[in-house]
């Protein structure tokens, strides 16, 4: 069982509530325009009537999709500015290694979406999402590197050194402050569970506000 397989499992129940919310906040319709950045068809695939997006991420699928997809960087998308109704992006954001690289996504999703909806998990949840360990990411650096092969993440994926690497240079976790500074325009919603912030989302609606016109 590899990392994808566990998260599969885990988190459709999460997406399904988030995709609902994600679709009667935006009043998406079959003509509203969509790009997903850093996605895949899972998510879309939850909820009935939702229009495909556009696609885009570093690599093509392996599996045949039924969406438009575009190979390119999140940091730097090859659209003209505010090309798209709504900018979605689930649980990407986290995965860009640097502060510097999480300001170039939040810019151009800014730039290209009249709207846009950026979910990322919240650091200050107890839990770390990618390692499925309590409190992990609370640790100094050092001590985390000592303790990650424990984690239950890695004792069921059974990681690589390479891949425990990957983790370490790929992950920086948000708080709340850090993404309301990366979208200084948006309001921040809360996903909970337990009556715990789990996620953090980043929100511009100005595609609405055109629909209420």
């Amino acid at each position: 069982m590899n990392i994808h397989d566990i998260y599969h499992f885990i988190s459709p129940f999460f997406r399904k509530k988030r995709m609902s919310i994600f679709k009667k906040k935006f009043y998406i319709t079959n003509r509203t325009l969509i790009l997903d950045v850093g996605g895949s068809e899972f998510n879309w695939g939850l909820i009935p009537n939702l229009p495909k997006p556009i696609i885009v991420n570093l690599y093509y699928p392996s599996k045949e999709v039924t969406t438009l997809w575009i190979v390119a960087d999140g940091t730097a998308l090859p659209f003209r500015d505010k090309c798209f109704d709504i900018v979605y992006s689930n649980s990407v954001i986290e995965h860009l290694g640097t502060y510097e690289r999480q300001k170039l996504f939040a810019e151009e999703c800014r730039r290209v979406g009249v709207s846009y909806y950026v979910q990322t998990p919240n650091r200050k949840f107890p839990i770390e999402p990618h390692l499925l360990t309590p409190l992990i990411h609370y640790l100094p650096y050092k001590i985390q590197r000592k303790f990650i092969r424990y984690t239950v993440w890695a004792l069921i994926a059974k990681p690589s050194v390479q891949e425990l690497e990957n983790f370490f240079s790929e992950v920086r976790l948000l708080d709340e402050r850090e993404l309301q500074i990366l979208f200084p325009d948006a309001e921040i919603w809360h996903e909970t569970w337990f009556g715990l912030v789990k996620s953090i989302i980043a929100v511009r609606r100005d595609y609405c506000k055109n629909l209420s016109k």
